[in-house]
């Protein structure tokens, strides 16, 4: 750090032109990445459910349309009036598009034409299946629908491909209109913070580069992996919050530096030495936290993880580069462009005093304020009691999204497509199974409670397949229960039974994460705690950041379960109360759990530094929250307005991500990080600086340093 804090001042042109240009070239590749997004990933790969998908897919085909177009008779006209016209656009459309299969209600046997009309004989539908090796993308769907529309004739579209793309045309939506309007509130908000517009200008600046290199990461994974269209909006964002985090972080301790006499030159060395080595620390626990994302077996939540890590990488990359070598060439400009002269230090004078007389009545009453505010976050916690795992459904469109209302007519105005389970049969000892073996499964599978019917629908290659229908009128619950039936049921003897379907894929999918989440805490806990003592040399104060940072996921968690499963305030923001989802639920523990430790260390490296600097427990406590209250603060409210903006979405999974942040930054930044945590320091004493002595030796010769 002290080399490239040298190199920093000695090359800024260098160091700033070198990063602005690397960052625009490679954002400017990156915009590439909307093309490439995938819809998918929700699955677990290695699940008994994605077997029987692989297994229908490889011997029977694609069974799920890509896109079910609805036709509605005008009026004075019946379906059998339209059908040429309709007819021959599918015909066109085959012929145009390479499609697997194209079957409508007016070319379907008997048995099928009855599901393809609605109740009320005025609508009839068609199922399109593009052929999987098409090469068709996100980015070239939406030009397939036009091609289905009959003029004259009323047309919807649902589907699952079509569902896919409306979440994909809606984040890139989302995204634009959150940075339109996260940016210019973000700017005014640092005006205030450093009562200057040069100032505020610095972070800003960081955080538009820090979108582009965010950009520029992801369609790089996209040559690797799948990359989720969640991750675009999550990375975008949160790598503009933390560099704007970041830059705050930065250039207020570079304006300490020089109120306190240092020039340019030299407050830029000891901004990177001190606010630098924070902010790398920083990046590093949230990467930390971050990997433990990649434990899971779904794409989506390993998608979001690596976008994650690429957020925080950029913006940590970005604040230890083009940052200081910026406030380098401005130097005492840094303070331009203020409404007076002194703004800037009386801001800062009127903070220290605030937070100062905070932390003094604090630490006066430390027991009562420990117990009350733990007592109180525990009252929050308590709705998690009722808190269970769900999925993300076309209802997480709004209301008015064609894709909802179309999917909305298909399973409210047309009969059920027999939604179930799909069993597969197959021998196990080189022996395919029997058709009176395949017979005995479904008979078995007809008695499991929830199941209304199931029959034989294919035999051959080696195996059986089974349809077992639910009953009508089941609720999610009663699935999930006839599908551990079904899983229980015995297969006949040189056979084994595989369950799958939409239900089972769910069920597997969720309890991989429920499988996966302690090895994803472990990683987190063991590497925050590791990481914190290296740069602390303590025992104690790595063990209270993950304690706090445990009461702050507890808290957010019980008011995301109060509000989106228990229906509290639902309808306010727009919102059906359903089961929490569970890949955002990793996400926002991920997040929560790493910017908790995160402002753990903006906190507890000033006290660490005031106590090393021969100050008691107490004035250490003081020291440190009188010189970051205000920073921490205002990083808290401007991630806020950044990630708030997730709440301005359509889709509801957004809005749950936004309000968890909310939440968990209102709660984390202040309650906990300026009330709870100088209390128990206090009560601590010196025990908060307290490690065993072979540890103390491991600290002096691999610690951080502060």
């Amino acid at each position: 750090m002290t080399r490239w804090a040298s190199t920093v001042v000695s090359r800024k042109w260098w160091v700033l032109s070198l990063a602005v240009v690397a960052v625009l070239v490679s954002g400017a590749w990156g915009t590439g990445v909307f093309a490439k997004l995938s819809s998918g990933g929700f699955t677990d790969p290695g699940s008994e459910s994605a077997e029987v998908a692989r297994i229908v897919q490889d011997n029977l085909g694609p069974q799920t349309p890509d896109i079910i177009a609805i036709y509605t008779a005008p009026e004075g006209k019946t379906l059998d009036d339209i059908g040429p016209e309709v007819t021959a656009s599918l015909d066109r459309f085959a012929a145009e598009v390479p499609t697997y299969s194209v079957t409508s209600y007016w070319t379907a046997d008997a048995a099928r034409k009855q599901l393809m009309v609605s109740e009320d004989g005025t609508k009839a539908s068609a199922a399109i299946t593009v052929d999987p090796d098409a090469g068709i993308t996100a980015a070239t769907f939406d030009d397939l629908l036009p091609k289905l529309e009959v003029e004259g004739i009323d047309t919807e579209f649902a589907g699952n491909s079509v569902v896919g793309v409306a979440f994909n045309n809606r984040l890139q939506q989302d995204l634009v209109l959150a940075e339109a309007i996260a940016l210019p509130i973000t700017l005014v908000l640092l005006v205030f913070i450093f009562g200057g517009l040069v100032a505020a200008a610095v972070p800003v600046f960081v955080g538009l580069l820090s979108i582009f290199s965010a950009l520029a990461t992801l369609r790089l994974l996209t040559l690797f992996t799948d990359v989720s269209s969640f991750a675009i909006n999550v990375a975008s964002l949160l790598g503009l919050g933390l560099a704007i985090d970041y830059g705050l972080f930065v250039v207020g301790r570079f304006r300490e530096e020089l109120e306190s006499g240092a020039d340019v030159a030299e407050a830029t060395r000891r901004t990177v030495l001190t606010a630098g080595r924070t902010v790398l620390f920083s990046g590093l626990l949230l990467v930390c936290a971050f990997s433990g994302m990649l434990v899971f077996p779904q794409d989506v939540i390993k998608s979001l993880g690596f976008g994650a890590m690429a957020a925080v990488a950029s913006a940590a990359l970005l604040s230890l580069t083009a940052v200081p070598a910026l406030l380098a060439i401005l130097g005492h400009r840094i303070n331009a462009l203020t409404w007076r002269k002194d703004a800037a230090q009386r801001g800062e004078v009127r903070a220290r005093k605030f937070w100062g007389s905070v932390v003094t009545w604090v630490m006066r009453r430390p027991v009562a304020i420990a117990v009350g505010i733990v007592a109180g976050l525990m009252v929050l916690a308590s709705p998690l009691l009722s808190a269970s795992l769900g999925e993300v459904t076309y209802t997480a469109l709004p209301e008015n999204d064609s894709a909802r209302i179309a999917t909305d007519t298909l399973t409210t105005e047309f009969p059920t497509t027999g939604n179930g389970a799909t069993l597969i049969l197959r021998g196990t000892d080189g022996t395919a199974p029997t058709a009176a073996d395949g017979a005995a499964v479904a008979q078995a599978a007809g008695r499991v409670e929830g199941i209304g019917a199931a029959t034989v629908v294919a035999s051959g290659n080696e195996l059986v397949a089974v349809q077992a229908v639910y009953s009508e009128g089941v609720t999610t619950d009663d699935q999930s229960a006839s599908v551990d039936g079904l899983r229980a049921i015995t297969p006949p003897e040189g056979t084994e039974l595989l369950v799958g379907g939409g239900q089972a894929t769910v069920d597997d999918g969720n309890a991989a994460i429920v499988h996966w989440m302690p090895v994803m805490i472990a990683i987190m806990v063991g590497s925050t705690l590791v990481l914190l003592f290296l740069a602390f040399g303590s025992v104690v104060l790595p063990i209270k950041a993950v304690a706090m940072a445990g009461l702050s996921l507890a808290a957010t968690f019980g008011v995301l379960t109060w509000i989106f499963e228990l229906g509290h305030g639902a309808s306010l923001l727009g919102v059906s109360p359903a089961p929490l989802e569970a890949t955002f639920v990793v996400l926002i523990l991920a997040v929560v759990f790493g910017l908790s430790t995160d402002y753990e260390v903006f906190l507890m490296s000033r006290m660490v530094e005031a106590h090393e600097a021969g100050a008691t427990t107490e004035e250490a406590v003081r020291f440190g929250t009188e010189r970051t209250g205000r920073i921490v603060t205002a990083a808290a409210l401007l991630l806020v307005v950044v990630t708030g903006a997730f709440t301005i979405s359509g889709l509801s999974i957004m809005r749950f991500l936004g309000v968890g942040m909310i939440v968990a930054l209102i709660v984390d930044a202040t309650v906990v990080r300026m009330l709870l945590v100088p209390s128990l320091v206090k009560l601590m004493g010196e025990a908060n600086w307290w490690a065993p002595a072979w540890m103390k030796k491991v600290h002096a010769k691999v610690g951080l340093g502060h």
